[in-house]
C-alpha cells in the first residue's frame, strides 16, 4: 500500500482512539499492535516488549520520577499558601496586587514542581478563594490562576521539556535554561496586563461615582489600603527563602555543569524532602500520600513514553514518517510559513490532546524537518511548550481549567474562560517574541558549562 494513504489511515484510527476517552498509553499502544498484526511481518508482534523497553532504557528519563517526587513533596505542604501570602506583603500597593502576587508564586512554585495543573491547584486553593473574598472578579480571580499555572511546564525543571529532550535526543539541561527567560518575560507580561486591568477598571468605577476602595460586597475591591510593617514582610521571606535557595542550587549545578537533569532531580528531591521536614510538621499518611501521587504521575508518564516509542517504531518500519517528511520539505515552504503552519497545527491539537502525547507523536516527526529548515532544536524545545501551555487552558481538555472548577465549582466556565482569554493572547505573544529575538530563548544555553 502507498506510504501516503497508509500514513492517512493510521492518522485516523490513531485519533479515534486518542479522542476515545482511554488513557493516552493504551490510545497509542493498541493501534500500534493492531497495525503490527494487519500491515507488518508477524516477526514483528515479538519485538513489542524489546521496542518499549529500548524506549524506556534512557538515563534522562530517571529525571522524570524524580522531579515528581520534588514536586509532590513541596505540593504536599502549605508552600503555595506561603509563597502567596509572602508574595502579597510585598506586592499589595500595586493595582490588582493579589492577583498579581498569585501569579508571581505560580512563576516560583512552577521551579519546585515541573508541573502544570499541581501549580494551578497549589497556588489556586488559598488565591481564589482569597481574591474572591476580596472583590476581585471573578474572570481575573480564576483566569490569572488558569494562566499562571501554565508557567509549570515552562520554568524548569519541565515534565515536558524532559520529554521533548528524550523524544529528540536533545540536551535536556540546555532546555531548562532556555526556558528561563522567556518564563520570566511572560510572567512580567502577564503581570503588566493584570496592573493594566485593575488601573482601568479603577478609573471606571471613579467615573461610575462608585468608592474603588469598597467592594460592593463584604471585602475590600482590589485596591486594598491593607499595609505590612515591615516586620511582617521579613517574617513572610523566612519560610520562602529556603525555597528559592533550593531552586538556585538545582539551576547553578545545572549551569555550571556540575550535575546531569538526572542528578539535580535526585538532590533537589532529598534537599526539598530536609527542607519540608525542618519547615512543616507532616504526618505519615503525607508521606503516604506524596510517594502515590509520585508512583500514579510517573507510572502514567512512563507508559505513555514507552507506547510512543513503539507508535514511532510502526511509523516508521511502515515508511509513514519519512513520507510525511519528505511531502513537508517537498512542499516548497518557506523557513516561517512552515513555523507558522506548525504552531496552527499544534494549537488546534493543544484543544483536544495533553501535552505529553503531543510532544512524543510530533517531535520525532518535526525533528528532522526543523534541522533541514535551519531551526535550532533548543529554540523549538521552547516554542514548543509555550504552545502547550496554551492548549492547557482551551477547552475542551484544557486541564487548568477543570483544575480551577474543582476549587471554585460556583463559577461558571464561561466566567473562566472569560479571564483567561488575555492570557491566552499573551502566550501567542510570547512565541512571537521568541521567534523575533531567538537569543531570549538560546543565550542562557549556549553559555551553559558542559559536562
Amino acid at each position: 500500500m502507498d506510504p501516503n494513504i497508509l500514513g492517512i489511515i493510521v492518522g485516523l484510527v490513531s485519533l479515534v482512539f486518542l479522542f476515545s476517552g482511554m488513557p493516552i498509553a493504551f490510545a497509542l499502544g493498541v493501534p500500534s499492535v493492531l497495525f503490527i498484526l494487519l500491515f507488518m511481518d508477524s516477526h514483528q508482534f515479538d519485538l513489542i516488549a524489546h521496542t518499549m523497553y529500548d524506549g524506556l532504557n534512557d538515563f534522562g528519563l530517571l529525571a522524570i520520577p524524580l522531579f515528581i517526587l520534588m514536586g509532590s513533596i513541596i505540593a504536599s505542604t502549605k508552600t503555595g499558601a506561603d509563597l502567596y501570602e509572602g508574595l502579597h506583603r510585598w506586592l499589595h500597593r500595586l493595582p490588582g496586587g493579589l492577583a498579581v502576587s498569585n501569579i508571581v508564586a505560580c512563576a516560583i512554585f512552577s521551579a519546585l514542581c515541573g508541573s502544570s495543573p499541581a501549580t494551578a491547584a497549589a497556588i489556586g486553593t488559598m488565591g481564589i478563594p482569597e481574591m474572591r473574598k476580596r472583590g476581585y472578579p471573578d474572570s481575573l480571580a480564576t483566569g490569572c490562576i488558569v494562566a499562571g499555572g501554565t508557567l509549570g511546564i515552562l520554568i524548569p525543571p519541565s515534565v515536558t521539556m524532559i520529554i521533548y529532550g528524550i523524544a529528540t535526543q536533545t540536551s535536556i539541561g540546555k532546555l531548562f535554561l532556555a526556558g528561563v527567560i522567556p518564563g520570566i518575560v511572560i510572567t512580567i507580561m502577564m503581570c503588566i496586563w493584570v496592573v493594566l486591568y485593575s488601573q482601568w477598571a479603577r478609573r471606571k468605577r471613579t467615573r461610575e461615582g462608585v468608592n474603588p476602595s469598597i467592594s460592593e460586597g463584604t471585602g475590600t475591591e482590589f485596591f486594598e489600603n491593607v499595609t505590612y510593617s515591615w516586620k511582617e514582610k521579613v517574617s513572610a521571606i523566612s519560610r520562602v527563602a529556603p525555597l528559592i535557595f533550593l531552586i538556585v542550587i538545582i539551576m547553578g549545578s545545572l549551569y555550571g555543569g556540575w550535575a546531569t537533569p538526572s542528578e539535580a532531580a535526585g538532590v533537589g528531591s532529598v534537599a526539598a524532602l530536609f527542607l519540608v521536614m525542618a519547615i512543616y510538621k507532616l504526618r505519615v499518611k503525607d508521606y503516604e500520600k506524596v510517594l502515590h501521587m509520585t508512583i500514579k504521575e510517573s507510572t502514567m508518564i512512563l507508559m505513555i513514553i514507552a507506547a510512543s516509542f513503539l507508535f514511532g517504531a510502526v511509523m516508521t518500519k511502515l515508511y509513514i514518517t519519512q513520507s510525511i517528511i519528505n511531502a513537508i520539505v517537498g512542499a516548497g515552504l518557506s523557513k516561517w510559513s512552515l513555523m507558522i503552519m506548525i504552531n496552527i497545527f499544534m494549537l488546534v491539537l493543544g484543544c483536544f490532546m495533553p501535552p505529553v502525547a503531543i510532544i512524543l507523536i510530533l517531535a520525532p516527526i518535526l525533528y528532522p524537518v526543523l534541522v533541514k529548515y535551519g531551526f535550532d532544536p533548543i529554540w523549538f524545545g521552547v516554542i514548543m511548550t509555550i504552545n502547550m501551555e496554551v492548549g492547557l487552558i482551551t477547552p475542551p481538555v484544557g486541564l487548568n481549567l477543570y483544575v480551577v472548577q474543582g476549587i471554585a465549582p460556583d463559577v461558571p466556565l464561561s466566567r473562566v474562560l472569560v479571564g483567561s482569554f488575555p492570557f491566552v493572547l499573551i502566550l501567542l505573544l510570547g512565541i512571537v517574541i521568541c521567534s523575533i529575538w531567538p537569543e531570549l530563548t538560546l543565550w542562557l544555553p549556549n553559555k551553559m558549562i558542559t559536562r
